[in-house]
């Protein structure tokens, strides 16, 4: 389903050298697995014997009754579709390795030794095991069959996993960072790893860091609490990551068994590898592809999306962000203005949020250049459309700031272009709106000249991937400061800002946070707004979601549509997501032209639509197949 497939990591509850118990324990977990829509579940390392046998993995009494316990195994999960992992110490060759099985349909698709053995302090795996570090081209004769051995395997069709045991990820060069580079974009781990004080704090860190560097899904599932507690203890720590972020997490020191699953979207991963990262440029070696049975599918995707993706959720967290990002805008303004020399910052100001934004950016550069605020020239343009909320609302905080306020009526200079033109001015169309973004701009650009400045662009990235703007009026600007900041984030960029100024700026800046978004062109009703803009677009939430995930993992319309519902439940139904999708689509394609003649501007996320360094589209690119595409949906 879309390219969303379920994995599980399990944790049983295995008596130490039972084998026939840790079987039936697999194998319970397994059907449970099934009935779950499981495609892959990871057990433990050394699951079917345990991983504290000690001396007892050189007893033939143990390995006879692995070989019988194994085809049991297979015998009673023939029917599962269920992919599953196991841990089990197999002689090769003369030698004992610790290994990962992996079977499915009641078929061994193959084996992968332990790497790297863990042989320091409270370890002693070299007493019992080889490395398989340089075991490639291998098969092992197991269960009656010849199956593929060694380290060079990685399993699956369209969709690839990679296998790696325990030590082998605290390594320096874990076998899973080649796996990944020769296309596993699910990495699986069997470990054993003890507890210790802070070992699972930086054991998260690990699974995490991996599945980051690597851009994977990574499974990882640890040894529990019935592991002998002779020396050492266990918590049943198992954890699955996707590309940096902790999905699930079982809880430790559990006394039963624990299956704890997540959805992995490969299509994201798959895309983002391609897009962002430098694979293409990274060497591969010679890996054997394992097929295995088709994978166990989902009917519906059990997962949560962040509705607002643009937006830090952690408080603390969201302080530094926001700090980080207007810090870059001002830095970015600042060097402009320091190379350009004696120049002022020239700034139509509207009392709206992105105006807004960019005044306070003006005001920070200027600070960080240390000039005076009052070089900043800040124009209020009253026209048709403008209330008192607004226009009072930009005229007190020019105040407050300290900035040159200059205030230029429009409406007379509009009028008369009206006549020139010959057009009715009780025709409320675009003629009537874009006229009054033009003079708007042309003012700005001539004042510039007079003082010696420079016109500071205020369209925010929303605004631009839905072309939201005037072509050849506020579409221009000699430098734009909000170019990559989503709409859905410039608001708490100037919450930001307002808790650090502080009084009676604090309270200026709340409200223009309340005002409805507007480029208010439409004559005011009661001195009310009545052009408001989501009214006409959409609402951004949805917008910015829409973006994110066609930008940054290329998802298709459909799938975009499937997510944003999960993303939205209870707030938007099917259709009205449909709806406005719809609408960004056409936007999006209708309006390269305005994006292949933006201003430079100042790149702060990873999204950003400059043809110059991140989004490159021909201007008359067609939209059909992607609106096809959503309507079978």
């Amino acid at each position: 389903m879309q390219g969303f497939i379920r994995v599980a990591a399990a944790v049983p509850e295995v008596r130490v050298s039972d084998i026939e118990a840790n079987t039936r324990e697999i194998i319970a977990l397994m059907q449970e697995a099934e009935e779950r829509d499981v495609a892959i579940t990871l057990f433990p390392e050394l699951s079917l014997t345990a991983y504290t046998c000690g001396d007892l993995f050189f007893q033939d009494t143990l390995h006879c009754a692995l070989d019988k316990m194994l085809r049991m195994l297979l015998a009673e999960t023939r029917s599962l579709q269920t992919l599953a992992i196991v841990g089990a110490p197999l002689w090769h060759q003369g030698r004992l390795y610790n290994c990962a099985v992996v079977l499915q349909r009641g078929k061994i698709l193959g084996v992968v030794p332990k790497s790297f053995l863990a042989n320091h302090k409270e370890f002693y795996e070299k007493r019992w095991f080889h490395s398989g570090m340089d075991l490639t081209n291998e098969t092992i004769h197991l269960c009656g069959d010849d199956v593929p051995f060694g380290v060079d395997l990685i399993f699956g069709k369209k969709i690839r996993f990679g296998i790696e045991i325990c030590e082998d990820l605290w390594s320096v060069v874990p076998p899973s960072s080649l796996q990944a580079i020769n296309g596993a974009v699910i990495l699986c781990n069997l470990s054993a790893s003890n507890e210790l004080v802070s070992k699972a704090v930086y054991r998260r860190e690990l699974v995490t860091h991996q599945s980051a560097r690597t851009v994977s899904a990574y499974l990882y599932a640890s040894a529990g609490v019935h592991e002998s507690t002779s020396d050492l203890i266990y918590s049943g720590d198992a954890m699955i990551a996707e590309n940096g972020t902790l999905l699930a997490r079982s809880e430790r020191y559990q006394r039963e068994k624990s299956l704890i699953t997540a959805d992995i979207d490969t299509q994201k991963l798959t895309y983002y590898r391609l897009v962002e990262t430098s694979y293409a440029d990274t060497r591969t070696t010679p890996f054997r592809i394992v097929p295995t049975f088709p994978f166990k599918q989902i009917t519906q995707v059990k997962r949560k999306f962040d509705p607002h993706p643009f937006v830090p959720k952690n408080e603390a967290m969201q302080r530094e962000i926001c700090e980080d990002i207007f810090m870059m805008q001002a830095s970015g303004l600042a060097k402009r203005l320091e190379f350009i020399g004696d120049t002022k910052p020239v700034i139509g100001i509207s009392g709206g949020l992105d105006s807004t934004l960019a005044l306070l950016v003006a005001v920070r550069a200027m600070r960080l250049l240390q000039r005076d605020v009052s070089e900043i020239v800040a124009v209020t343009m009253p026209g048709f459309g403008t209330t008192s909320r607004t226009y009072n609302n930009a005229l007190k905080l020019c105040e407050l700031l300290g900035v040159t306020l200059r205030e230029i009526d429009i409406r007379p200079v509009v009028m008369q272009h009206f006549k020139d033109i010959g057009h009715d001015p009780d025709r409320h169309d675009v003629v009537y709106e874009n006229a009054q973004a033009r003079e708007r701009t042309q003012i700005l650009f001539d004042l510039a000249n007079e003082v010696k400045g420079i016109v500071i662009g205020t369209g925010d990235l929303s605004e631009i991937a839905l072309g939201f703007a005037t072509y050849g009026g506020d579409h221009l600007s000699m430098y734009g400061v909000n170019a990559s900041i989503p709409k859905t984030l410039v608001r708490y960029i100037i919450d930001h800002v307002a808790t650090d100024e502080g009084g009676e700026v604090a309270e200026v800046l709340e409200d223009i946070i309340e005002t409805p978004v507007s480029p208010e062109l439409l004559p005011e009703e009661e001195d009310q707004i009545v052009q408001k803009t989501e009214e006409i677009v959409g609402p951004y939430e949805l917008h910015d979601f829409f973006l994110y995930h066609f930008i940054k993992y290329g998802a298709m319309p459909s799938k975009i549509l499937m997510i944003a519902q999960i993303a939205f439940e209870g707030k938007y139904d099917k259709e009205t997501i449909k709806k406005w999708l719809i609408l960004f689509l056409k936007r999006f394609f209708a309006n390269q032209f305005k994006r292949n003649a933006m201003p430079d501007s100042v790149k702060v996320g990873s999204i950003a639509l400059s043809p110059r360094g991140d989004w490159r589209m021909p201007s008359d690119a067609e939209v059909a197949h992607w609106i096809k595409e959503l309507e079978k949906a």
